[in-house]
């Protein structure tokens, strides 16, 4: 799924998200514990045989000059862009384009986006984006089970992501856009503009300020307790011996569990909390692959899918020869929306943006970032008379309308449903899922259904769905779907 958050060979950041104390670690990591010390210490050997073919953390830097941002002129911009990511900069560029002063502030704005992003083609096309796809698969499949296989007719894609960053900061810097290396420590609000105090000493003024920084939150505010589902997947871009998967389909999910045959202590962990292969196959011999929990509460530990994606690898009979990439993603899922409204604005993880169901973001937030921008130059540049307060009021409700705030309310009971679905029920889920008219499945997965359209959409996998289902989903579903009603009566009123 999309690599959103990326922990470079670390799990601390999971522990703090679950509020889980750190553990003990003895023996090169492994706990020890009477009676398992054997068996934890054979999985650490099993995951390092892969990980020792890890390479060295290296950084791609974009090759030009960036204009700079001049703080000792003292001059007051028109919007400061918080977060170099996709959604800062197609927000700074369509700002730009319209003649208004923008700064983006990032510690590493020249930085090639380390993360691996699939999407939809249909998705990058409404957005004049095909240029930044490097492959292209004109199908992807489904494997619900050893028995079961759900053909896709939609094409997939990787983005290029070093196209896509080099056009938007091309695109940024013909318009005008300056930057700022450093991280914003602090923010100060007055009446009609606000003042970023940076980790260099600068001061940044701006009428309005946009926090574009993802899952930290730097500067958007919550009032409510934050307690997501989490996504997590360790992935590697990997050189093989051979592969068994087709070159013109990308393997969209892939819940067998055939590969845990005959260790029944995996097999029972991924019986409760399962997890599935996603691939991107480049050649019979480079492919993208990525173990995920599609959504748990606490997230799994990251040796734990790392153990699963080693005994699924050595089942398809796939030999890692060498690794260009690796990724280790986190990804928070669902949990209250920021404070509406607020000074600051916010755009992508840091607004709430990502997909409670299926952690789905880049194609909404590039698709969210015109909105944004036209919003912020109506009121902004258009001489409506906003500032401040009002300013800042005027653009969240443009970003965040109720059919928005009603279509998440939906997404959150499809992820409360997801949560308490074990292997056999995820697998029930999804073979009434993609069996659906394409319009309802591509729909709810691209954010394009709203809250009439996802009532037939839930009826009709409700319908489509098996008996079993059907019982499940009414037992495991009813307090989410009364929650999700309570909620969405709070927003009517």
């Amino acid at each position: 799924m999309e690599t959103l958050l990326r922990t470079h060979r670390s799990v601390e950041l999971l522990h703090q998200m679950q509020g889980l104390p750190e553990r003990r670690r003895t023996h090169g990591g492994a706990r020890v514990t009477a009676g398992g010390w054997s068996k934890r210490v054979c999985a650490i050997a099993s995951r390092g045989a892969l990980l020792e073919l890890l390479p060295e953390m290296k950084k791609e830097k974009l090759d030009f000059e960036l204009p700079k941002y001049d703080h000792s002129m003292g001059k007051t911009l028109d919007l400061a862009v918080v977060g170099g990511g996709p959604a800062g900069l197609a927000v700074a560029q369509l700002v730009a384009e319209q003649g208004l002063s923008v700064c983006c502030i990032d510690p590493s704005p020249q930085i090639i986006w380390p993360n691996n992003y699939g999407v939809w083609v249909d998705e990058f096309a409404a957005m004049d984006l095909l240029d930044c796809l490097d492959t292209t698969w004109p199908a992807a499949v489904v494997h619900v089970d050893d028995a079961t296989k759900k053909l896709l007719d939609r094409p997939y894609a990787r983005v290029n992501r070093k196209q896509l960053k080099m056009k938007m900061m091309n695109r940024c810097v013909s318009h005008g856009v300056t930057f700022h290396q450093a991280k914003v420590v602090k923010v100060t609000h007055g009446e009609f503009s606000s003042s970023l105090l940076c980790s260099d000493g600068a001061a940044v003024a701006a009428r309005l300020v946009l926090d574009a920084t993802g899952f930290s939150r730097c500067l958007v505010q919550y009032d409510k307790p934050y307690n997501p589902g989490y996504q997590v997947a360790y992935g590697i871009l990997a050189e093989v011996e051979e592969h068994p998967f087709e070159l013109d389909k990308m393997l969209f999910m892939d819940w067998r569990d055939s590969h845990l045959a005959g260790k029944k202590e995996l097999k029972e962990k991924n019986g409760k909390v399962p997890t599935f292969l996603y691939a991107m196959p480049f050649s019979s011999d480079r492919i993208f692959l990525e173990e995920t929990s599609l959504v748990a509460r606490p997230g799994l530990q990251m040796e734990d899918i790392q153990e699963r994606m080693v005994a699924r690898l050595r089942h398809l009979g796939i030999r890692v020869k060498s690794i260009e990439e690796d990724e280790r993603c986190i990804i928070p899922m669902g949990g209250p929306l920021p404070v509406l409204p607020q000074r600051v604005l916010g755009i992508g993880g840091t607004a709430g943006m990502v997909h409670p169901s299926t952690g789905y973001m880049v194609a909404r937030t590039l698709a969210a970032a015109p909105v944004v921008a036209s919003s912020i130059v109506s009121y902004l540049g258009g001489g409506g008379g906003l500032a401040g307060d009002d300013l800042s009021a005027a653009v969240w409700k443009e970003l965040w309308p109720i059919e928005r705030r009603r279509q998440r309310e939906f997404f959150c009971f499809g992820m409360d449903i997801l949560l308490k679905l074990d292997l056999q029920g995820t697998r029930r889920f999804f073979d009434a899922f993609f069996d659906l008219e394409p319009r309802y499945w591509h729909g709810f997965l691209s954010s394009r259904l709203f809250l009439p359209e996802l009532v037939f959409f839930g009826l009709s996998l409700f319908s489509q769905a098996s008996n079993v289902s059907k019982l499940e989903i009414m037992a495991k579903g009813t307090l989410p779907l009364v929650n999700m009603i309570n909620n969405l009566i709070r927003e009517r009123e």
